[in-house]
C-alpha cells in the first residue's frame, strides 16, 4: 500500500477543494528550520553541483531542487532550452528567432507542447525554455534564443510558448530582466527609467506571467544599481505585488545570487537560488 503521506493528503485536500495557497501554508508549517532553508536552493552539495554541471551532466539528467522526503514532497527538476530539451538526444528545434519569424504563435504553441513532453519523458517537470528578453546591446551571442525585438511579438510568442509547455510541465520565462548581453552579463548594471522599463522591457514578462507562467528566472546583471536576484522593486514591487505572480523564481545558475547569507534574496522576493548549493558559513 502507498504511504498517504502530508504531500499526498494536501493534494487530496486542494482536490476536494481546499484553496492550494492554504494547503501549501499547512505543509510549510510541517518544515523544520533546516528544511525551509534548504528551500533557498538546489539540492546538490556546492562542488558535486559544480563538478556536474561542467562535466556533461547538465546534458544529462534534470537538476533536482526542493525536495522534502520526510513529508513526501517531490522536486522541482529543472533542465534547459530553448531550442529544446537539453537532455541527451531530444529533438532541436530552430532557434527561436528563426522561429519568431513565422509570425505563428500557434505553431509556437505546437513546438512548446512537444518541447513539454520530451521534457517529461527525461523526468523532467520544468524547462527553462522561454527565454524574451529585448535584444538592446550587439554583443549579445546568444540574441538567437529570443524571438525578435519588439516587446509585442516578444510578449505573444513567449505567452504560445508557455501555454503549450503547460500543458504538461512548468514553464520558466527568463532572464528577468534587462539581460542583453553575455560575457559582461554578470557585472553591467543596467539604469533604465521606469516609464522604460514598463513600456519597453517589461510588458513582455507581463504577458506571460498573465498567461500562468509559473516560473521565473532572475537575470545575471543589476538593474539601478541591486543585483536582478536580489531587485526588491523588480521580484517583489513588480511581479508579485503589481502582476500578482504567486509561483516559484529561481535565480540564475553559477553565483547568480550574490548575497551568501540569502538574506538579500530572501527579503526581495522570497525566492529560490539556483544550482548548485552554497556552503553556509558556520
Amino acid at each position: 500500500m502507498t504511504q498517504n503521506t502530508a504531500f499526498q493528503q494536501a493534494v487530496a485536500a486542494v482536490k476536494s477543494g481546499q484553496d492550494p495557497s492554504l494547503a501549501a501554508r499547512h505543509l510549510l508549517q510541517q518544515l523544520t528550520e533546516d528544511e525551509r532553508l534548504s528551500l533557498l536552493h538546489g539540492d546538490a552539495e556546492f562542488w558535486e553541483g559544480m563538478h556536474n554541471l561542467y562535466t556533461g551532466v547538465y546534458l544529462s539528467t534534470p537538476y533536482v531542487h526542493g525536495e522534502i522526503k520526510r513529508l513526501g514532497i517531490p522536486e522541482i527538476r529543472y533542465c534547459d532550452g530553448p531550442r529544446g530539451v537539453t537532455i541527451n538526444t531530444a529533438t532541436a528545434f530552430p532557434v527561436s528567432m528563426a522561429r519568431g519569424a513565422t509570425w505563428d504563435p500557434g505553431l509556437e504553441e505546437k513546438v512548446a507542447r512537444v518541447i513539454g513532453l520530451e521534457t517529461r519523458a527525461y523526468k523532467a517537470n520544468s524547462v527553462g525554455s522561454a527565454s524574451i528578453n529585448l535584444p538592446r546591446h550587439p554583443a549579445w551571442g546568444r540574441v538567437q534564443e529570443t524571438y525578435g525585438d519588439d516587446p509585442l511579438l516578444l510578449g505573444e510568442f513567449g505567452a504560445a510558448h508557455v501555454r503549450g509547455l503547460q500543458t504538461n510541465v512548468m514553464a520558466c520565462i527568463k532572464h528577468f530582466a534587462l539581460n542583453s548581453m553575455e560575457t559582461a552579463r554578470s557585472r553591467v548594471n543596467v539604469t533604465v527609467d521606469e516609464g522604460a522599463l514598463h513600456e519597453v522591457y517589461l510588458p513582455h514578462f507581463k504577458r506571460c506571467v498573465e498567461e500562468g507562467a509559473l516560473v521565473v528566472m532572475s537575470a545575471y546583471n543589476s538593474v539601478n544599481g541591486e543585483w536582478a536576484s536580489e531587485n526588491k522593486h523588480l521580484l517583489t514591487e513588480i511581479l508579485r505585488k503589481q502582476w500578482g505572480f504567486q509561483g516559484v523564481v529561481i535565480s540564475d545558475w553559477v553565483f547568480g545570487v550574490r548575497d551568501g547569507t540569502w538574506e538579500e534574496a530572501a527579503v526581495a522576493g522570497a525566492r529560490l537560488s539556483s544550482f548548485p548549493r552554497v556552503p553556509r558559513a558556520s
